[in-house]
């Protein structure tokens, strides 16, 4: 039997969504949020502009964009977009992960487009990204949240593009360098952002988006919480804080804690570089231990945010896929029974691995004191797998 690291991560939530809350977080922080009134009212409106309003501010979104709460979380955002904007030209859909996997399932088995081209990769990799055709829409994730892959930089986009870029930027949103020339579509949500509560999505659309939607009608009929627009122009109202449907003024208090929290630390470059130097502590450990590996190999295309290790030890690597899995989830099991880390076994739909969630809201001290424990963990389960056999 392995010894037991004398330390636990403060903080031991390393989950992927929804991720741990900010430093310094009491449900204190909510104590003035608009419980029991509308969000129509005036005070309501007021605290979802404000929401909008932080958003534009710490992402730097340009101010002729236009940025809404949404519901549904991150996917309600994306399937707004997808449902309303696409079918005037050729789509282009980049899959190297389960979430835009889904989003090519969508395209082809729901909206049924005929003119739309796949480009996919595997776990771990990118597609060739100068084989998209920018004379087409465009749809991809920013950070493969499931894979711990995400796109370099948005140097491959073309200004000059005629068909529109919408992007999945649920993972990168706030720690990433989202290039909002390049977007025209850009979604997050606020669980994996900022740590804020789930259901609601953020919608960012470039005047180049809001142009398709007042110029073109999708052949398909689309539900309430879809549609943006009134008599073929864009209903301001849904990014001024007035919402589709309600959403929780509990968790909109949330996320402009959340906010202004990281308004207080500097903004974006700040969040920026906590998230880098979590990875760069992961980056260290993997470097000087055996058994790990990171499904993203190539560091310029590396997460700071969904952080995916694999076990690559001989003994595991020979096992079936089944006993792969259960490896790693005796893995996850041992260390939160140990209240060392929550949640930080990989993705159902991705190859068997340890995901550590590095975001803003993680201090790299926990995700240091983490480390010690995922070799407790993994000498403990090869110990056991070794008797077994």
């Amino acid at each position: 039997m392995t010894t037991k690291p004398n330390a636990r991560p403060h903080t031991p939530h390393f989950s992927s969504g929804p991720c741990a809350k900010r430093p310094g977080w009491k449900f204190e922080n909510l104590k003035n949020a608009l419980l029991g009134r509308s969000h129509r009212s005036k005070a309501g409106k007021a605290r979802l502009k404000r929401a909008i309003d932080l958003t534009r501010e710490v992402l730097g979104v340009p101010a002729n964009y236009k940025i809404g709460i949404v519901p549904a979380s991150d996917t309600g955002a994306v399937e707004m977009a997808l449902w309303s904007l696409l079918g005037a030209r050729p789509v282009d859909m980049l899959s190297w992960e389960s979430f835009g996997e889904g989003w090519v399932t969508d395209v082809i088995k729901q909206l049924k487009l005929k003119d739309a081209r796949v480009l996919k990769a595997p776990y771990g990799e990118l597609p060739d990204l100068k084989q998209v055709d920018f004379s087409h829409d465009v749809v991809f994730t920013w950070n493969g949240t499931t894979s711990g892959v995400r796109v370099p930089n948005g140097d491959w986009i073309k200004t000059d593009r005629q068909g529109l870029t919408i992007c999945d930027a649920t993972s990168a949103a706030f720690v990433q360098a989202l290039p909002f020339d390049k977007l025209d579509v850009a979604t997050f949500s606020w669980q994996k952002a900022l740590g804020g509560e789930a259901a609601h999505g953020m919608l960012i659309l470039s005047p180049r988006a809001v142009e398709r939607l007042e110029s073109y009608v999708p052949a398909w009929p689309l539900p309430k919480i879809f549609r943006m627009t009134k008599g073929g122009k864009l209903n301001e109202g849904i990014f001024e804080g007035e919402t589709i449907n309600t959403p929780s003024m509990l968790c909109v208090e949330d996320y402009i804690d959340a906010l202004e929290w990281a308004k207080s630390l500097g903004g974006q470059a700040a969040l920026m570089s906590r998230a880098n130097k979590n990875l760069a502590a992961v980056e260290q450990w993997v470097a000087k231990t055996p058994w790990a590996e990171f499904l993203a190999r190539d560091k310029n295309t590396r997460s700071n945010t969904s952080i995916c290790i694999a076990v690559v030890d001989p003994a595991v690597e020979a096992l079936q896929a089944d006993a792969k899995f259960n490896f790693i989830r005796g893995m996850a099991a041992m260390l939160e029974k140990e209240e060392a880390a929550y949640d930080v076994a990989g993705h159902r739909d991705a190859p068997p691995h340890i995901r550590v969630w590095g975001g803003a809201t993680v201090e790299t001290s926990d995700i240091e004191a983490l480390l010690p424990w995922l070799e407790w963990a993994f000498a403990e389960s090869k110990a056991a797998l070794s008797k077994a056999a």
